[in-house]
């Protein structure tokens, strides 16, 4: 979850967290482009693509020639705004695609500006990177070649040598690199399309000096890829469902009573989804997910694939690795999960809480204090006294405490009241764990909190708490978050678990002692794993799920980066991993705060980057960065 993309990703409140990325829906197809068009026949989107677009232009001819290119197996076409995949039921998809086309390159998306101004008078284009839009059919069901329905996989590339002019000689090449990393930031639910218009011309550069393409995907049912799964109509429905049962269990009057709301609310939404999907969550596992990769692979015309993939993508990876072993190129698997795990019934969620407590207290707290007031409110004195590590602790547990006996009243312009509720709080709190750079803000925050002002907690959590905005348009058509997908394939990849005979008490005991092992993260986890209590209820097995082992031999081995301070997957997740892939993989232990190794080191880059460009990775199985 991944959330925080799920970066990303995945994990900290799948809800709130990778879903916010995922459902920037047109996410990152609207990103850096006009809106002005010029007008010829028009065109209509489908309605189950958002907004209703009515756009012409005046002629199809491009300096860059025409898109897309004939066999093409992406069908890309320069990103512009409508750069969306025609609906499934288009009988003339490929003809719908390519009127989407707009010729006039001013309104493409483009990488940053080339620092050659001499290419830039010749071509203000020169030198600078593309992002190109486009989808790829596959089967829904490996499995059964008599069923005819299909995915629809939407595609964004960010293509480095931009393109070449076709009315002059031009230094630019626009064709594809040698090599194209494929990316996937977590979740289950993070989108691989918005993963790329945040970060594709950062990865190149941080993994190929800016040498290799990279190329994100939205996996089957996320997104914009087709179908996409919610069981919500609308997303203010799924905020006010939210509101019902994601209590966490500190402020629960009867924990019992609590944990009956919310599995009776699962089970209500896993009906809706039967409703709505019928048995697509049966072709949702991440074995599919890997058959997936394979066909991109596949289209890209590689012998081996080349991969960065963060979080739950690791899964993705470590299965599609021990399926299609001869295909392993050169992949790198950033905050490692282990796949194992999610074979286990509540295993997503029970097996990734070691890190989350120590990552406040050593890194958001002690940090902070290290950093000192200029960087950390926290770090102010109080009564002219040295802050010391026990008492700044101690001051978030009072302030913690009071909000489970009581929230805090707030008021915004835009939402009216307010309150600060220990759930939203400590929710946040997780989600800050992922990424070191929002811990200033966050300081902040509980800084004004603790002397009773919730201005900016109230702006902060009516900004990023709920996935409908009454305060922008809503247009009839925009289609709702595809927010289930992510407990569907944590269902599915754990349907053969075994039951416990004691039903809801054993769920219970587990929210317990989840919540007892980590206070941050317990609630959190344990709300994206109780849904498959009823997965079963409303399908039979998954087409198909990966229960084999992780030792392989594959083509060449893979890089595995674990974190210290991860607060989603653990250090030893990582070490488990390496010791049963053994020869097979190499692993980097990154000293550093966040989910993944956004918490940058000199070191594992180096290691990164000699490993994309060149193959080669270190002797030693476990190198210290």
């Amino acid at each position: 979850m991944g959330k925080v993309s799920m970066a990303t990703s995945h994990g900290v409140n799948h809800r709130s967290q990778s879903s916010r990325c995922k459902r920037k829906v047109v996410a990152g197809v609207i990103i850096c482009v006009a809106f002005l068009f010029y007008l010829r026949e028009p065109i209509v989107l489908p309605s189950n693509h958002g907004a209703i677009l009515r756009v012409t232009y005046i002629s199809k001819n491009s300096p860059y020639g025409q898109f897309p290119k004939p066999n093409n197996p992406f069908h890309f076409l320069p990103c512009t705004n409508i750069s969306l995949p025609p609906a499934l039921n288009d009988t003339k998809p490929e003809k719908t695609w390519e009127k989407l086309f707009d010729p006039n390159p001013k309104h493409w998306s483009w990488g940053n500006k080339t620092a050659d101004e001499s290419l830039s008078e010749k071509d203000p284009f020169a030198g600078r990177g593309i992002y190109l839009c486009g989808y790829i059919d596959v089967p829904l069901d490996y499995t059964n070649r008599s069923d005819s329905r299909m995915v629809r996989l939407a595609v964004t590339k960010f293509q480095v040598s931009g393109f070449a002019r076709v009315d002059e000689e031009s230094d630019s090449p626009g064709v594809k690199s040698e090599r194209t990393i494929v990316i996937e930031p977590g979740g289950p639910g993070g989108s691989g399309t918005s993963y790329t218009w945040r970060a594709a011309e950062e990865i190149s550069k941080r993994l190929s000096d800016g040498e290799y393409d990279v190329l994100g995907w939205d996996p089957r049912g996320v997104n914009i890829s087709l179908p996409a799964v919610a069981c919500f109509p609308y997303d203010a429905d799924r905020d006010r469902w939210s509101l019902l049962a994601g209590q966490y269990r500190e402020v629960s009057a009867s924990p019992r009573a609590q944990l009956q709301v919310a599995d009776a609310m699962n089970e209500a939404v896993y009906r809706a989804c039967k409703e709505r999907h019928g048995d697509l969550p049966r072709f949702l596992s991440t074995a599919f997910v890997a058959r997936d990769m394979e066909e991109i692979r596949k289209a890209l015309g590689e012998e081996e694939l080349t991969g960065y993939l963060v979080s739950y993508g690791t899964v993705i990876g470590q299965t599609y690795a021990n399926m299609f072993p001869n295909s392993v190129g050169r992949m790198i698997l950033d905050g490692t999960e282990y796949v194992k795990d999610h074979r286990l019934l509540g295993g997503f969620g029970w097996t990734a809480l070691d890190n989350a407590t120590n990552a406040w207290h050593d890194g958001f707290l002690g940090e902070c204090l290290n950093a000192g007031p200029e960087h950390c409110a926290l770090a102010k004195s109080k009564g002219g006294k040295k802050i010391k590590l026990q008492d700044l602790e101690e001051r978030m547990q009072y302030l913690l405490s009071s909000l489970m006996s009581r929230p805090m009243i707030g008021y915004t312009n835009t939402s009216g009241p307010s309150l600060i509720l220990y759930s939203t709080v400590v929710s946040r709190i997780y989600g800050s764990m992922y990424n070191a750079k929002s811990w200033p803000a966050l300081a902040q925050m509980l800084y004004e909190a603790e002397d009773g002002n919730t201005t900016l907690a109230a702006v902060f959590f009516d900004r990023v708490e709920w996935e409908y905005n009454p305060t922008l348009p809503a247009p009839p058509s925009l289609k709702p978050s595809s927010d289930e997908l992510t407990t569907l394939v944590i269902c599915a990849d754990s349907y053969d678990a075994p039951k416990p005979p004691s039903g809801l008490a054993w769920w219970e005991s587990l929210w317990a002692n989840m919540t007892a092992k980590s206070w941050i993260a317990g609630n959190s986890r344990f709300h994206v794993v109780l849904p498959c209590r009823h997965f079963n209820s409303y399908w039979p097995a998954p087409a198909e799920v990966y229960r084999g082992d992780l030792n392989h031999t594959l083509a060449k081995p893979v890089l595995l980066i674990a974190e210290t301070y991860d607060p989603a997957t653990p250090l030893r997740n990582g070490r488990r991993l390496l010791a049963e892939m053994g020869t097979n993989a190499r692993m980097v232990v990154h000293h550093g705060y966040g989910h993944s190794s956004r918490d940058t080191s000199n070191c594992t880059d180096s290691i990164a980057k000699n490993f994309i460009l060149h193959g080669t990775l270190p002797e030693e199985q476990e190198t210290a960065c």
